[in-house]
């Protein structure tokens, strides 16, 4: 059976679950939402996810959505990219949950707001405030590369690095800056090497420079 993957081109949210999925050979298939048109916000799709956010996956009897969480069951269906080891495991699971409140959750506002809001609809203040925390966050991820390949330790990549890196290969600016970040910059090319893995847009459905 084929998983169905509700998403769009410009989700870093999204992208980790598409990667997770193709990185671990499970069959899915990417069903497109155009959000920039309000396709959240229907009734049709309060329907498949109250929440109003992608990405949403379908797979059977199951509906699930939440990154983290769709990232769980991916690990649970395929026995893949969970750590080897319990422990590793517990750190795999940190470390995403970390991605969602320092890193991505924080991301995705910034770029959203520096790159697809109305400019008269960006609080005076917020963009800086965003990028200085995500400097920090940068910064301890930066320091924890420095002495492993991979976020959660052990010999080859796991969720965690795929939640972590979801959103840093998008060009569009938001105040990140490989060349600023050497261990994450060694660590995305990484990744990047990875047999399967195709860049955001190439990937889904949807890409910013059509909005132009």
């Amino acid at each position: 059976m084929t998983a169905k993957l509700y998403c769009f081109g410009e989700s870093g949210n999204a992208y980790k679950c598409a990667l997770a999925m193709t990185l671990a050979d499970m069959p899915w298939q990417p069903v497109f939402v155009d959000f920039f048109r309000g396709e959240t916000r229907t009734l049709e799709f309060r329907k498949l996810n109250p929440m109003g956010e992608v990405p949403v996956l379908v797979d059977g009897a199951e509906t699930l959505s939440q990154s983290g969480m769709i990232l769980d069951y991916i690990v649970g269906q395929t026995g893949q990219l969970g750590g080897r080891t319990k422990a590793e495991a517990r750190q795999v699971w940190r470390w995403v949950l970390w991605d969602n409140q320092r890193l991505s959750g924080t991301v995705g506002t910034c770029r959203y707001l520096m790159n697809f809001a109305a400019k008269d609809r960006v609080p005076e203040g917020v963009v800086p405030f965003l990028q200085a925390r995500l400097n920090s966050a940068y910064t301890i991820l930066n320091d924890h590369l420095a002495a492993r390949p991979w976020v959660a330790g052990g010999d080859g990549p796991t969720v965690a690095d795929l939640a972590c890196a979801g959103y840093l290969y998008y060009p569009e600016p938001w105040g990140f800056s490989r060349s600023d970040w050497p261990q994450i910059d060694r660590w995305l090319d990484r990744i990047a090497a990875l047999r399967g893995w195709r860049h955001p847009y190439e990937l889904m459905p949807g890409n910013a420079l059509d909005l132009a």
